[in-house]
């Protein structure tokens, strides 16, 4: 039997861009009202944060009423405020998720699944094409083997720029079609011009083929789903044909350096709780991530074409970057729903393994979550779906207002006596006196503040046995502990480092010189020290003047683990790519590591037959990855 053409007949599909100044509803939406449970669960979700930053605004104005508020003062508290509500605001999703998960699920009846044709879209720019492909053939086997009523297809979407990247795939491909039985569709399309980017890309997918397939499952270059995983994801959208997109929750996998161990651990301890919680206040007004989610695909072009954005003056055009947010906010506005599983298991991805990497794809998010901001006065956009696009921005600009904070802390130093403010106090009203730290009330609030941050850390542990977990799972008690100590304290001295850095992506948005939509270096780099101190220079002065105000009894001693943090940050962003030693593997090992999947395990052995075959050897020679 005879292989078909890389890419099947054409399916056209009309995907006409959408005008953010009009309201749209598809007539093909039915247009399901909000379920009365997701009200309370909103009220649950947002009540506690405002009230609990009431409170904290009630306690700590008692530190600047005296004589009357200063216009420093009121910003101060405002700013404090502001933070502390998402601060709370998490912790109460938390305590959701905590609940929701120890609810005894409701067993009913589900409804066969109506077979659909379902396209595994995998775009691509520049990735390393053995990789690439390993991972779309253990999916395409796992469905294989799986079966079910679902007919499936997989298009690997290459923008690859670069002809040798995109020689490699080819080749790649096509050894892969002729290793797979015949039964099994593996498509390749290469676009002469990357237009629009990933955007272009599934748009460029949709309009030519769309129309040929019920659905389309989104993968990012490193995804990697179990075919169980894709199943409840199809069938999920079959039995609901109010549905418009089904995101699933993408665990961590593959990490072997010490930051990317820290990100993996947190996403796989404490992301459950804070998931599920999400999961239940959203409802069907959920978010979408760009990938690891089913999306109906007639839904999605009639409602979800992304127009480019006029500059405040008019003179030109941009693409909308973090296209995901609004591709959801735009299917609800059309009348579709959009849902959040996360128990649906076997959905991973991978992670920067590096800070510097972190911080490279950092910046990209930034530059597209701040461009949100443009769009919260859209026309037919719900409520909801606009907290997703404002939640995102205050994601980072957080990072400034915490500068800001630490900054004016600093300034105004341990008290009136040895404040570098007191001149300035006394000479001028509207500079703020700042409470003496010494006395045990205002000493419970900034605990407080730190207790509320680490919270929700402390809250998984209490999760972990009701999603199934055991501490056998992350290698004993002791293992997990220890994992669980230092995930926690890596992240507080990596926390100022980020937030100075996260600080310099909306400075450099703001001015617009971050510019373009670079791919991500997904197996990252070793860097020298030259790059190291270029990209920390700013927090390594910051924490070289902080430690000079404490030492001189200028600053306060509270600021000191930020300072240790900052000054050390060069050395702690060397440490961050560290591989983590094979006898330790248990160290911040997440079920994943200590127990792999044989997904991972089988991917991992298919890409290394494809990269035998790009190097020359034989599909079966053995080479390390």
């Amino acid at each position: 039997m005879s292989r078909p053409a890389l890419m099947p007949p054409e399916q056209p599909l009309a995907m006409p861009a959408q005008d953010f100044a009009t309201h749209f509803h598809d007539s093909a939406a039915p247009g399901q009202s909000a379920p009365q449970s997701v009200a309370l669960w909103r009220l649950l979700a947002f009540s506690p944060a405002m009230v609990g930053t009431g409170l904290l605004t009630w306690v700590m104005q008692d530190w600047f009423a005296d004589g009357g508020f200063s216009g420093l003062e009121i910003v101060l508290l405002v700013l404090i405020a502001f933070n502390f509500f998402w601060i709370c605001f998490t912790v109460s999703t938390v305590l959701l998720g905590l609940y929701s998960l120890s609810q005894r699920p409701k067993t009913r009846r589900l409804a066969p699944a109506n077979k659909m044709k379902v396209a595994l879209l995998m775009p691509v720019y520049n990735e390393v094409p053995w990789y690439v492909l390993g991972n779309a053939q253990t999916m395409l086997e796992e469905l294989r083997r799986r079966g079910g009523v679902h007919d499936y297809a997989m298009f690997i979407l290459s923008d690859t720029r670069d002809d040798a990247i995109a020689a490699q795939e080819l080749i790649s491909v096509n050894a892969l079609r002729a290793m797979l039985p015949p039964e099994i569709e593996l498509y390749y399309r290469r676009r002469d011009q990357n237009t629009d980017r990933k955007v272009g890309n599934i748009a460029d997918w949709v309009g030519r083929w769309g129309s040929g397939y019920e659905a389309m499952l989104v993968l990012d270059a490193d995804s990697l789903m179990t075919g169980r995983a894709i199943t409840r994801l199809a069938n999920a959208l079959s039995r609901d044909p109010g549905a418009g997109l089904i995101q699933s929750f993408p665990q961590l996998i593959g990490a072997q350096s010490v930051f990317g161990r820290m990100q993996q651990f947190a996403n796989g301890v404490h992301g459950a709780a804070l998931a599920e919680g999400l999961a239940r206040w959203v409802g069907h007004e959920g978010n979408y991530w760009g990938h690891n989610a089913i999306i109906r695909t007639r839904a999605f072009a009639a409602c979800a074409g992304l127009p480019h954005l006029r500059s405040r003056l008019g003179r030109s055009s941009k693409l909308i970057m973090s296209h995901d947010f609004v591709e959801a906010g735009l299917l609800r506005r059309a009348g579709w729903s959009v849902r959040f599983l996360p128990r649906i298991r076997g959905s991973y991805e991978e992670t920067p393994p590096t800070l510097i990497d972190h911080v490279q794809r950092d910046r990209r998010w930034c530059q597209g979550n701040l461009q949100h901001l443009n769009l919260l006065g859209s026309r037919g956009f719900r409520a909801i779906s606009r907290f997703h696009l404002l939640h995102g921005a205050i994601g980072y600009l957080m990072a400034p207002i915490w500068f800001a904070l630490l900054v004016i802390w600093a300034l105004i130093g341990r008290g009136e006596e040895a404040s570098v403010l007191t001149y300035f106090s006394e000479a001028n009203p509207l500079m703020p006196s700042w409470p003496d730290m010494s006395e045990p009330r205002h000493v419970l609030v900034i605990l407080l503040i730190y207790a509320m941050l680490l919270a929700p850390k402390l809250l998984a542990i209490a999760a972990l046995p009701l999603t199934g977990s055991r501490f056998a799972d992350y290698g004993g008690a002791g293992p997990f502990a220890l994992s669980f100590v230092s995930e926690i304290l890596l992240a507080i001295l990596y926390a100022p480092i980020l937030m100075v850095q996260q600080m310099i992506a909306v400075i450099r948005t703001t001015l617009g010189l971050q510019r373009g939509w670079a791919p991500q270096a997904r197996d990252g780099g070793h860097y020298s020290w030259r790059t190291l101190i270029i990209c920390h220079a700013l927090e390594t002065i910051s924490g070289i003047t902080l430690w000079a105000g404490i030492l001189t009894g200028m600053v306060s001693l509270w600021l000191l683990p930020i300072a240790l943090s900052l000054v050390l940050a060069v050395p702690l962003s060397a440490l961050s790519g560290l591989p983590v030693l094979r006898r330790i593997n248990f160290w911040m090992g997440t079920r994943e590591v200590i127990t792999e999947p044989q997904i991972t395990r089988t991917a991992r052995t298919h890409r290394t037959s494809l990269r035998n075959i790009l190097e020359g050897g034989s599909p079966s020679s053995s080479a390390a990855e």
